[in-house]
């Protein structure tokens, strides 16, 4: 299984999780021009969230959330920021999020492990 299909099946068990805990999806790989995309936009609770999400069938080239660097984490900033004024609903403030999804021992399909971290620093 490729990379690309790799990565839109976690984005699409991101989706799935963050609508079970009551999230709002608003957006899904959407792209900013010259900062890339996030994977995710939604809200919780009022508050815009831009959610990386990473998916990894075993740990053996690293941990999922190792591969959310400082420089990533820069550029969803900056498209946060431009999407901001463009947001259509109301809202409280704005986050980043990282989701990791983690198959161990190449058992994809199956049920993967999932961390979901709020507010990500960088």
């Amino acid at each position: 299984m490729s990379n690309k299909i790799k990565g839109k099946y976690g984005e699409d068990i991101a989706a799935k999780y963050l609508i079970k805990k009551g999230y709002k999806i608003i957006e899904r790989n959407y792209h900013f021009s010259r900062y890339g995309e996030v994977d995710i936009i939604a809200f919780d609770k009022g508050q815009l969230c831009f959610i990386e999400v990473k998916a990894r069938t075993g740990d053996k080239f690293g941990a999922p959330l190792e591969a959310v660097t400082p420089s990533k984490l820069a550029k969803i900033h900056k498209c946060a920021l431009s999407y901001l004024p463009k947001c259509p609903y109301g809202f409280k403030g704005f986050r980043i999020d990282v989701i990791s999804i983690l198959w161990q021992d190449n058992t994809m399909p199956g049920e993967p492990e999932i961390t979901h971290i709020k507010n990500v620093e960088f």
